[in-house]
């Protein structure tokens, strides 16, 4: 989380100080993201003490966990590079990021318990993980931290969150998945994410095979602005649907 907001600093500085619209280059953007991301994989691949550590956990299902050996770091860097730049992507609206990242944040933080809990994570048929129940202390100040943001985030916003804030706080979304082994738990529960993220890559595949663009603008978030939509009608329902998201992510834990 440290490093990620290291690189989103350097970037709302070079914007904010120094005055210069791009920022830290994008290139050198996703360097730093993917040495710090891959770093993150490594190290928790070599220091997982269980198979299940570095198995790949599918919902729904109570007997599917997935072998990944060495491809453990390959799902993990992407999952943290992802989720950081899939945050940023979301934060373009007052309060549009930040209490979805608290939601899901949150619902991390009880499966981190669960996960860190020998008799819940038998009953529940998760894997045990030992230690990641102390992450719950970690979710929950990120979740406090953020409703403390959002009093003042909320439209229309007096504070804004910068690259610093989004990088970082996805980053360490996409780490807690990944050590409480719910990276596609997380995908479902961060679908506005996601949703975000897909709405920018479709617009530019669009547009270079084509020429035409699928959305009036992308991310997805702006496109129903310029349909007519007031900004906080686009950032409540958005809301609405993290909060129906993370219920189905609750879910998981018993439809097994």
């Amino acid at each position: 989380m440290l490093a990620f907001g290291v690189v989103g600093w350097v970037d709302d500085y070079r914007k904010v100080v120094e005055k210069n619209p791009r920022g830290l280059p994008g290139r050198w953007k996703y360097f730093w993201q993917s040495i710090f991301g891959l770093a993150a994989a490594v190290y928790l691949y070599y220091t997982a003490s269980t198979p299940a550590e570095t198995a790949l956990i599918v919902p729904l299902f109570k007997d599917v966990a997935i072998p990944l050996g060495a491809f453990f770091i390959v799902l993990t860097y992407f999952v943290i590079v992802g989720t950081s730049n899939a945050v940023n992507l979301t934060d373009g609206l007052d309060g549009l990021a930040i209490l979805p990242t608290v939601l899901v944040g949150g619902a991390l933080g009880v499966f981190a318990y669960l996960t860190g809990n020998v008799r819940f994570a038998d009953y529940l048929l998760i894997p045990y993980v030992h230690g990641s129940g102390e992450l719950l202390v970690f979710c929950a100040a990120l979740a406090g931290a953020g409703l403390g943001f959002l009093w003042f985030n909320t439209y229309p916003a007096q504070i804004f969150m910068g690259d610093v804030g989004s990088l970082a706080l996805g980053a360490a979304l996409g780490t807690i998945a990944v050590i409480v082994r719910q990276e596609l738990v997380l995908f479902i529960m961060g679908g506005v994410f996601v949703m975000e993220t897909v709405s920018v890559i479709l617009q530019v595949a669009s547009y270079k095979l084509t020429k035409r663009r699928i959305f009036r603008m992308a991310p997805i978030h702006h496109h129903f602005e310029l349909k007519g939509w007031a900004e906080p009608k686009v950032i409540v329902r958005f809301w609405i649907i993290t909060v129906c998201l993370v219920l189905v992510g609750f879910a998981t834990l018993k439809v097994r």
